[in-house]
């Protein structure tokens, strides 16, 4: 499973997301950006990210996938440092 399909369906699943992926494609980790995450917990966020390549999971194409997600202003907060 190549990153950029993966990337394009976490962006196209989360509404205003932005995705930064790393990994070998059957396994890896992505960063997603979306306001929409601010009125969610952690886990209502990832699940909603889980849901974008769900199928990709049940079909093997994907074999793991960690999770990281951040608000516009959390994640320029992280950057600052």
């Amino acid at each position: 499973m190549e990153l950029e399909e993966i990337k394009k369906r976490i962006e196209a699943g989360i509404p205003g997301a932005t995705a930064h992926l790393s990994g070998d494609g059957c396994s890896c980790e992505a960063t997603v950006i979306s306001d929409t995450f601010s009125d969610q917990g952690l886990l209502a966020q990832q699940r909603a990210v889980m849901a974008t390549v769900n199928d990709l999971l049940v079909s093997g194409e994907l074999h793991a996938l960690a999770i990281k997600t951040y608000t516009e202003q959390a994640w320029v907060d992280v950057q600052e440092g």
